[in-house]
């Protein structure tokens, strides 16, 4: 599987994913308060794997200029057109992934991937690739599953029988203490790695890690 393949998946879901409620909504508003509370009004702000867009829409209007991405241009129509019933001037919509040429090396006073890191396929790069991307003493924050803490079943039985038949994208396994120690051997210091979780069993750190 490559990439385009996961982009193609992700289009032909889209619109399903976003009539889909929040699994965790008071948890997701407690990492949306902190998450706004460590950015400033002059801060260009990067947000990989954006989705549809909800989250860049009430955090864009808190900082001067804020580029969110996603991989699926199903994707990025759906929160287009969000934008478009509800514009924040500093806010801009963009098809592409951490990779893009396009991004500007040392930029970036943070780098946002909510949802993001364990659908990468190659975890050290992306992380390599975000700490360039951001300036100096820039935040990377981040909140994704770490489907190493839980139920070996759904790693290695439910996950692989759903790719194999279409019904879910690539994702990456990996324990909490493993992501907190890459995020750090990438040229991090690690400020934070809190639960914000409300209900069930989902291991989703919130981590906030300052480049060096």
């Amino acid at each position: 599987m490559t990439t385009a393949i996961d982009a193609q998946f992700w289009d032909r879901i889209s619109r399903k994913y976003a009539r889909d409620a929040i699994a965790d909504q008071a948890g997701y508003e407690r990492s949306l308060e902190r998450t706004r509370a460590l950015l400033g009004p002059d801060d260009h702000v990067l947000e990989l794997g954006c989705g549809t867009g909800s989250t860049a829409l009430r955090l864009a209007g808190d900082v001067h200029r804020y580029l969110a991405t996603d991989l699926s241009a199903g994707m990025i129509e759906i929160a287009r057109e969000k934008y478009a019933a509800g514009p924040v001037p500093s806010l801009t919509f963009q098809v592409g992934t951490a990779e893009a040429s396009v991004l500007e090396v040392g930029r970036y006073n943070a780098v946002l991937g909510f949802n993001y890191l364990h659908m990468v396929r190659d975890v050290p790069t992306t992380l390599a690739r975000i700490h360039a991307l951001l300036a100096p003493g820039g935040l990377f924050i981040s909140k994704t599953p770490c489907l190493g803490d839980m139920n070996p079943l759904l790693s290695h039985v439910l996950l692989p029988v759903m790719r194999a038949i279409g019904k879910a994208p690539y994702v990456s396994v990996f324990k909490q203490a493993d992501l907190c120690e890459r995020v750090v051997s990438s040229g991090f210091e690690l400020l934070a790695n809190e639960d914000h979780a409300t209900r069930g069993g989902m291991r989703r750190p919130f981590i906030v890690a300052r480049k060096r």
